[in-house]
């Protein structure tokens, strides 16, 4: 029987080299996987106290989104720079090749709103805490993380943690 794993490829020095890039894109494409995934995603969270769904740029918005429809809740999304057209606040961090700059708009999410983050891949952990930061602001209180992969040599699932996060990931891939 097939696992979530077994459908995500691999690619080579993308987008630098040195980098594995793992890809769900083949994951999304099929029926199975894509169901399986969804579903093991939010197996931990039915029944819970969630308010929103909020996918984080940009396979987050795939994930996050047929996760809100499962569980019969919104979804927001969580951009990069530029891309919300109405008034918004920012987050700067780091990835693992670089730095940028994460929005929502200033209205996305009430005060006290139970909150699940999801997101496709879990690295160093930094899109996730910027994601984290912004929901903070505005109120929202993140009461879990959901990701497909998990690398757990860049240590991102060990800093979401600390910062007190419940972390789900389906599967875990060795080396970045």
């Amino acid at each position: 029987m097939k696992t979530v794993q077994d459908y995500i490829r691999t690619i080579p020095d993308f987008p630098h080299e040195g980098i594995m890039f793992r890809d769900v894109t083949t994951l999304f494409a099929d029926p199975r996987g894509f169901r399986m995934a969804v579903d093991q995603l939010l197996h931990p969270h039915a029944g819970a106290d969630i308010d929103v769904v909020v996918g984080l740029e940009a396979r987050g918005f795939i994930l996050g989104g047929a996760i809100a429809h499962q569980l019969g809740k919104g979804f927001v999304p969580i951009r990069k720079k530029g891309k919300l057209p109405g008034a918004t606040i920012e987050q700067a961090y780091t990835l693992e090749y670089g730095e940028a700059v994460m929005e929502i708009h200033d209205d996305a999410i009430e005060a006290g709103a139970k909150v699940l983050v999801v997101d496709d891949l879990l690295a160093t952990g930094g899109t996730a805490e910027a994601g984290i930061k912004l929901l903070e602001k505005l109120g929202g209180v993140v009461v879990g993380c959901a990701f497909v992969i998990d690398l757990p040599e860049l240590g991102g699932r060990a800093k979401l943690e600390a910062m007190g996060m419940d972390v789900h990931v389906l599967c875990e891939f060795d080396g970045e």
